[in-house]
C-alpha cells in the first residue's frame, strides 16, 4: 500500500518550523519540508485521499507571511489538495491561516478573534484543558483535565450555523503559565483581585477559561485540524500523545512512537565541519549564544526551558531566540550536495552580515539595559526612538522578522531545507532530532 506523504510547511515558520520538523521526525515519520512556491507550481497537483491520506502541516509563525509566501496560487492549491480529499494541520500560525478572512485560506468557517487586552496575546506555558469524545481525540485521555502548552496564540472567532467541531477547551492555568515575562503561579492570588479593583488591571487567566483550543471540520472530501495549543512541544505527554494519535489518524498509519524527547540546546552537535568555509557559520553560532549568556547575565533573558529562552517585554528575545535554534539545527546536519553548493554562494553575504551583527547586537543589548537603569533618573539619556529604530536594524520586527537576524535566517533555512534530503542528523543533547 502506498505510504502517505507528510508536508511540513516551510515559509515563515522559523523557531516554529524547527521544533515541529523535529517532534515528526522523533515520531518516526518522514517529512516533505516544502515551501509556498513550490506548492504554488503546482507540488500538490493529483495528491487524493485515495489509497494514502496524504497531509499538510502548517507549523506555528506569522499567517501572512506564510500567505504571502503561497500568493494566490499557492492558497488556491491548498484549497484544491483538501478538496481532493488531503488533510490539513494547522498549529498556531498554520491554524490562523486556514481560517476566514483576507488572504486566508477559509477552510474554517471560523475568523480570528483578537484579544480585549494585548496583554492576553503575551500567553505562554501550559493550560489545563478538557477534551471532547471524538474520533480525533485519545480515548484515554478524554474527560481529564489535561496539560496542553500554548505560546502566544491566536484565538478563534465562533459562527453561528457552521459545522466546525471543538476537540479542546482551555479551564484554567497550569503551573507554567505566564504574561510575558510574569509567571504568575509566583503571584499570590489575593493581588489580582487587588489589581483589578484598584486599577482596572486584569493579570489573571480567567480569559482562558471555555476557550477553544483545537477545532476540526470538513473542507470537500478533505478534513482540517486546527490548534492554538503547540501539540509539537517537547516533554509534553499529553500534547505529544494527541500529536502522535492525530497524524495516525489523518494519515491512516500506526505510529510506533508518541512522545517527543528532550530538546536541549546547551550542547550542540556540529557535523560542519570547523574549516574556514564555513567558519562564519559557528562563528554566528558563538556570537548568538554569547547574546543569550549576556542577556541573562544581564536580567534581560531567563533560562524558560531547555530549547527556549525568556524575556523582558520589549526585547528581541523570538528573533535570538530563532536565529540561535537554526544555527544548532543546521550545524547538527551533516551537509549534502546541495546545501555545500548554495553555501558557496551564500557565503560571502553571510559572512558580511555576520560582521555587521557582531558590531551591533551586543551593544543594543546593554544599550537597552542601560536605558532601563536610567529611566528613572535620567528619562532622556537616551532616545527611545533612535534605540527602537537600531534594535529593528539589527533584530528585525517581532511580527515580521527582518533586520540582519532576517538576513541570516534567510541563509540557514535555505540550508536547512536542502539539507532535508541528506543523511539524518546523528543523535545528540543538541541535534535537531534528540
Amino acid at each position: 500500500m502506498p505510504q502517505p506523504t507528510i508536508y511540513l510547511l516551510w515559509d515563515a515558520s522559523h523557531l516554529w518550523g524547527l521544533m515541529a520538523w523535529r517532534a515528526l521526525r522523533a515520531l518516526g515519520l518522514s517529512i516533505r519540508l516544502t515551501k509556498g512556491q513550490e506548492i504554488a507550481h503546482g507540488l500538490l497537483l493529483g495528491k487524493q485521499a485515495s489509497p494514502a491520506q496524504d497531509l499538510l502541516i502548517v507549523p506555528g509563525g506569522n499567517a501572512r507571511a506564510k500567505a504571502r509566501a503561497l500568493g494566490s496560487s499557492g492558497l488556491s492549491a491548498i484549497r484544491a489538495f483538501i478538496a481532493a480529499g488531503g488533510n490539513y494541520l494547522g498549529i498556531c500560525g498554520g491554524a490562523g491561516l486556514a481560517l476566514s478572512g483576507e488572504n486566508s485560506l477559509g477552510l474554517c468557517p471560523w475568523s480570528r478573534k483578537p484579544y480585549p487586552d494585548r496583554l492576553q496575546h503575551l500567553a505562554s506555558g501550559h493550560v489545563l484543558a478538557r477534551l471532547s469524545p471524538h474520533p480525533l481525540c485519545p480515548p484515554a485521555l478524554e474527560g481529564y483535565n489535561i496539560s496542553l502548552p500554548i505560546w502566544w496564540p491566536g484565538r478563534f472567532s465562533k459562527a453561528s450555523g457552521c459545522d466546525v467541531d471543538i476537540l479542546a477547551q482551555a479551564r484554567s492555568r497550569d503551573s507554567d503559565f505566564w504574561l510575558g515575562d510574569l509567571a504568575l503561579a509566583s503571584i499570590p492570588q489575593a493581588f489580582f483581585g487587588i489589581w483589578r479593583e484598584e486599577y482596572g488591571l486584569d493579570l489573571s487567566s480567567d480569559f482562558l477559561t471555555n476557550m477553544p483550543l483545537v477545532v476540526s471540520g470538513r473542507s470537500g472530501r478533505g478534513s482540517y485540524v486546527l490548534s492554538y495549543s503547540h501539540l509539537e512541544t517537547p516533554q509534553s505527554p499529553h500534547a505529544n500523545t494527541w500529536l502522535a494519535f492525530l497524524i495516525a489518524k489523518l494519515t491512516q498509519t500506526d505510529l510506533q512512537a508518541s512522545t517527543i524527547p528532550a530538546w536541549d540546546l546547551e550542547q550542540p552537535v556540529t557535523q560542519w565541519p570547523l574549516d574556514d568555509k564555513s567558519l562564519p557559520l559557528h562563528k554566528a553560532l558563538a556570537i548568538t549564544r554569547h547574546l543569550l549568556d549576556l542577556g541573562v547575565a544581564q536580567q534581560l533573558f531567563f533560562r524558560r526551558t531547555p530549547w527556549l529562552w525568556g524575556w523582558k517585554t520589549g526585547l528581541p528575545g523570538a528573533a535570538i531566540n530563532s536565529l540561535h535554534t537554526s544555527l544548532v539545527t543546521l550545524l547538527s546536519l551533516t551537509p549534502n550536495v546541495q546545501a555545500q553548493k548554495a553555501w558557496e554562494d551564500l557565503s560571502h553575504h553571510f559572512s558580511r552580515t555576520v560582521e555587521l551583527f557582531a558590531e551591533s547586537a551586543e551593544e543594543s543589548l546593554l544599550t537597552s539595559r542601560i536605558t532601563n537603569v536610567l529611566k528613572g533618573c535620567l528619562p532622556h539619556a537616551i532616545g527611545h526612538r533612535d534605540l527602537k529604530e537600531r534594535q529593528l536594524a539589527i533584530f528585525g520586527c517581532p511580527r515580521n522578522g527582518g533586520g540582519l537576524v532576517g538576513e541570516m535566517l534567510k541563509v540557514t533555512e535555505e540550508l536547512i531545507y536542502l539539507s532535508q534530503t541528506g543523511p539524518s542528523p546523528q543523535a545528540g543533547p543538541g541535534s535537531g532530532i534528540h
